[in-house]
């Protein structure tokens, strides 16, 4: 799309999607304490030295959370535009993390997922405590002939995507937008219930659960293959810092 130039006007979804973000945030922010990451700071409105592209992004932590994410960037003349809200706990529970990513490219593009902090295969109690209800939802989506599921060509973001992932292109309607909005929403709701009746990890278990985490963190950032679209509208350098940023090099 980028590729070819294609003029579409999508400043009226884009709002729609942000604003389902924005929603999304409010419960975190009803339930943790979280602070501005000053490092990154000057990324809080960035744009291209040629062209329309611009972005936003803000990273948070707390006592709770890791790290968090909360971005956005759009090329208004194609009608591109990417934003997530990722949050990383930290290691003193044992719960998933939580994504979102949500995409006009033209068409709607989303990602929602529990990204796992254990070994699923072996795991028994961790999939059947935090994946078995969402495989209802999962199945559900499955079936319906709205949407079409995405599979990444790239290995390691499939590895990491866990069985109950929704990950989804349809056409933009008021329907699969309504629709998106209330899987999200069960999606927190269910997460946050889950945290609320975590037990805590032992303090002996905490480092290896930490670098574990930071290890997927930062893989996830450094290999998503749509860093060729940042590279695109922005260069190497603001991608590099970017990407860097989503995963708290900084």
């Amino acid at each position: 799309m980028l590729e070819q130039q294609l003029s579409v006007e999508n400043t009226a979804r884009f709002e729609q999607l942000w604003s389902i973000t924005k929603e999304l945030r409010q419960k975190l922010d009803a339930r943790f304490e979280l602070r501005l990451n000053e490092s990154t700071k000057d990324l809080q409105n960035y744009s291209a030295q040629v062209g329309a592209a611009h972005g936003s992004l803000n990273t948070f932590s707390g006592a709770e959370i890791d790290w968090l994410v909360h971005s956005w960037m759009r090329e208004p003349i194609s009608g591109f535009c990417n934003m997530h809200l990722t949050v990383w706990l930290g290691s003193q529970i044992r719960v998933p993390h939580l994504a979102f990513a949500f995409a006009t490219v033209p068409n709607l593009f989303f990602y929602m997922d529990y990204v796992s902090r254990s070994d699923l295969l072996t795991d028994l109690d961790y999939l059947d405590r935090y994946y078995e209800p969402a495989n209802e939802r999962y199945l559900t989506f499955l079936k319906d002939d709205r949407f079409q599921q995405y599979h990444s060509k790239t290995l390691y973001i499939r590895q990491v995507q866990s069985q109950t992932s929704l990950c989804y292109t349809s056409q933009i309607t008021d329907e699969t937008i309504a629709t998106l909005r209330s899987t999200a929403h069960e999606m927190m709701d269910r997460w946050l219930g889950w945290i609320d009746e975590a037990e805590p990890v032992p303090e002996s278990e905490r480092a290896a659960l930490a670098q574990r985490d930071l290890i997927v963190r930062r893989a996830i950032a450094e290999r998503d293959p749509d860093n060729k679209i940042a590279v695109k509208l922005f260069g190497e350098y603001m991608t590099d810092k970017l990407v860097r940023s989503l995963w708290g090099d900084n």
